[in-house]
């Protein structure tokens, strides 16, 4: 069975319960073909499952590219079939990136270090949260090349940004510098190139040193809420709320914070 050390797309490095995955196809882009897409779902579900791993952080090696896009010489041999099936195969990768990570109580924060392009600006949405080298570009060219985003960008893009701003990004095919990617709320912070890993893993650590149980819950209350009516979504809230009230951890946390000490987290 293969391991994390033998994944040739992409390259993982563990530091404590930090996960760093950094696309490694250089010569491309890092562009996204059937062998990226397998080891991204293999390395993100052995994460998942790893009890080590408080949060990862995903980026693309070097300087020029988080992800330039889907490979394009494999979608110029696609027809209905194999469209749909490319097309369903990126859903359910990044879906598992979105919803499995997060099911774990382990976000995945993406270190974005250059052009996210297409689909590689697809993976960043999948990703919880956004941070940007102010070198970096995004956008969506889709239909330059007669297409849409297919790997669930229509639908990410205006859940994030709203319905007129990712129409006007996914219809012109406009690429964005950082500044503006951030005022549309498409990243969460830019910062300078040689500064975004040092802030992407200081923010990855902060998240790793609070409660577990906590981080997981605040994960769930949004995943489940998000799609549902208000009332519903706080009713979900308050069952998290009161489950989190019978944990250790709470325990814990009141009580350290009442005699002023750190807090030490059990995840129970």
């Amino acid at each position: 069975m293969p391991d994390l050390a033998s994944l040739t797309t992409l390259h993982c490095q563990l530091e404590g319960p930090i996960a760093t995955l950094t696309l490694n196809r250089p010569e491309v882009l890092h562009a996204l073909n059937n062998v990226m897409f397998d080891e991204l779902e293999f390395a993100f579900t052995i994460l998942a499952a790893d009890p080590t791993i408080r949060a990862v952080i995903l980026t693309g090696n070097g300087d020029r590219a988080f992800a330039a896009g889907a490979d394009i010489r494999a979608l110029a041999e696609t027809d209905a079939a194999t469209g749909l099936a490319a097309s369903q195969r990126g859903q359910q990768v990044f879906a598992l990136i979105e919803s499995h990570l997060e099911q774990a109580g382990k976000p995945v924060i993406a270190a974005i270090n250059g052009v996210a392009l297409g689909g590689g600006c697809e993976l960043a949405l999948a990703c919880t949260l956004r941070i940007a080298s102010d070198k970096a570009r995004l956008g969506f060219p889709e239909v330059k090349l007669g297409l849409i985003p297919g790997y669930g960008g229509t639908q990410r893009l205006a859940r994030l940004i709203g319905r007129s701003a990712s129409l006007r990004l996914m219809l012109t095919a406009q690429i964005v510098d950082a500044a503006e990617a951030l005022s549309l709320g498409l990243v969460d912070e830019v910062v300078p190139a040689a500064d975004l890993l040092p802030r992407v893993r200081a923010l990855a650590d902060t998240i790793a040193s609070l409660a577990p149980l906590a981080i997981a819950g605040v994960l769930e209350a949004v995943a489940r809420g998000e799609e549902q009516p208000l009332l519903e979504a706080l009713s979900i809230e308050a069952h998290i709320f009161g489950r989190l009230c019978a944990t250790a951890d709470k325990q814990e946390g009141v009580t350290a914070f009442l005699a002023k000490r750190p807090a030490t987290w059990q995840g129970r």
